[in-house]
This record gives structure tokens, C-alpha cells and sequence, in this order.
């Protein structure tokens, strides 16, 4: 079984987030990176379904040349081999745009399974795995909690709201995207960041894929959220008063 995990470098979730010059996107020059943690989730799957199954799990991941050290952080997990598609433009590049690039990627290598994660912790979009099974023509399922394979089918747990989950059964190969704690995430061993400096990194440019898509979406602004103050006087006695606070607390507020 081949299994492909897409994923994304993205800024170190306690890193100091400034806009740039051009307003348009955050300054990276003072940043860490790490990998993005739905798309963890997603390789974690990919690996314990190898061990279970067998076969080789191959790691995707678009972004600049700093992309790489994520990429060795899977392989060093326990990924066999990766593709980089090499392009400093990412940010520039709409949901479609970037799933074209991955698409192409992907088409090559006919895998059983595809595995990403839910969203991205930069951008959210919660598109990528969606688009690239849509260009691919593959069956996709989000959202997914847990993978089981059987023969040419894959069962999922997708997670609803309140507490609910579905089970589907989808023919292979399929597209999945795994929610952030599906699984308990593995550190690298030793012998693994070993291993890492020997495994494949096939590098590759959106010239070699045909050209890069044409974004049909920008971002005009990127700003800090506004924060503003605000005093409410609660009217009456103490205790209906207090029985306003409170329901703002825990409805408004969500506090409680």
C-alpha cells in the first residue's frame, strides 16, 4: 500500500506574528517553523497504518527551500521518502492553485490513499485535501477521526457536532482529512533523524508540474484583530444582577 500525507510548514504557534511591509502577509523574517499540526495527525495515521499493512508512506509538501527541515522531521518519524515541490510563492496562491500543485504531484505516483490534514493553523481554509480529490477523482471524507482498511475499502469515524460521529466505508483509492487528535503523535528517535539524512527528497518545480496556477483569490490586508472595551451596568437587586452576569458569562462571554 502507498499511502501520500500532504503537508504544510507553518509559523510556531508562540511565535511573535508582525505584518510586513506590504500589509499583505506576516513578516517570516524572525519566525520558527514547524509542521502544521492537523497534517501531524495525518502522518501518525499514515505511519500506523503502514505498520499494520505494510507498504511505504511518502510525504508531500509544498513551500520554500526552509520546508525541508519539516520534511526530514517526517522522514526521521518514520515517512520513506518525500517530494518537495520548491516554490516561494505559496502564500500568493489561492486553495485551488494550491491543490493543483499537489494534484500533479500526486497523479504520478497512483497511490492507494491520500491523507492531509482537517486545516491549516495559518490560513484555516479547510479546502486543500477537498480540491486535490476533486482533481484527482477520488472519493474524500473530512474530519476523519480514525482509518481502517479493508481489502479495497477504507472504513472511517468522521466527528460531527455534539458528540456524534458517522462511520462510511469508501472505496479506494480515497482522499481523507484527519481532524487534530485522532492518534497520540510519536517523537523521532535517534535512530530515526539517522535514517532521515539517507531517505529520498525529490525536488521538483511548478515548472515541472506544468506552471504555476494562477491565484484567483489575494489578500488585500492582514491586520491584528481590533480590541476595544466595553462597560455594561447590570440594573436591580444583587441577585438579578448577578443572574445577568452570569448568562452573560456563559453565553457571550463563553467563560463558563
Amino acid at each position: 500500500m502507498k499511502i501520500i500525507v500532504a503537508i504544510k510548514q507553518v509559523p510556531l504557534r508562540d511565535s511573535p506574528l508582525r505584518v510586513d511591509s506590504s500589509g499583505k502577509w506576516i513578516n517570516e523574517s524572525d519566525l520558527s517553523f514547524e509542521i502544521n499540526e492537523p497534517d501531524a495527525y495525518a502522518l501518525e495515521e499514515a505511519l500506523q497504518l503502514k505498520e499494520k499493512h505494510a507498504g511505504e508512506v511518502v510525504v508531500l509538501c509544498a513551500g520554500p527551500e526552509r520546508a525541508a527541515q519539516t520534511i526530514r522531521e517526517a522522514l526521521a518519524k518514520g515517512a520513506d521518502r518525500a517530494i518537495h515541490i520548491e516554490t516561494a510563492d505559496l502564500a500568493s496562491l489561492d486553495t485551488l492553485g494550491v491543490g493543483k500543485l499537489l494534484a500533479a504531484a500526486v497523479a504520478p505516483e497512483k497511490p492507494d490513499l491520500i491523507l492531509t490534514g482537517l486545516q491549516s493553523d495559518d490560513l484555516g481554509s479547510g479546502q486543500t485535501g477537498v480540491v486535490m480529490a476533486e482533481l484527482l477523482g477520488m472519493p474524500h471524507s473530512t474530519i476523519i477521526m480514525q482509518a481502517e482498511i479493508r481489502e479495497a475499502t477504507i472504513r472511517v469515524k468522521r466527528e460531527l457536532e455534539n458528540g456524534w460521529f458517522q462511520h462510511i466505508e469508501m472505496p479506494l483509492p480515497a482522499v481523507l482529512t484527519m481532524q487534530s487528535g485522532s492518534n497520540k503523535l510519536r517523537y523521532a528517535t535517534l535512530m530515526g533523524i539517522k535514517k532521515a539524512k539517507n531517505k529520498e527528497i525529490r525536488r521538483i518545480t511548478p515548472a515541472e508540474l506544468g506552471g504555476a496556477p494562477a491565484a484567483v483569490v489575494a489578500i488585500e490586508k492582514v491586520y491584528p484583530p481590533l480590541k476595544s472595551k466595553q462597560t455594561q451596568i447590570f440594573e436591580g437587586d444583587p441577585k438579578t444582577a448577578a443572574a445577568q452576569l452570569v448568562e452573560k458569562l456563559k453565553f457571550e462571554a463563553r467563560v463558563l
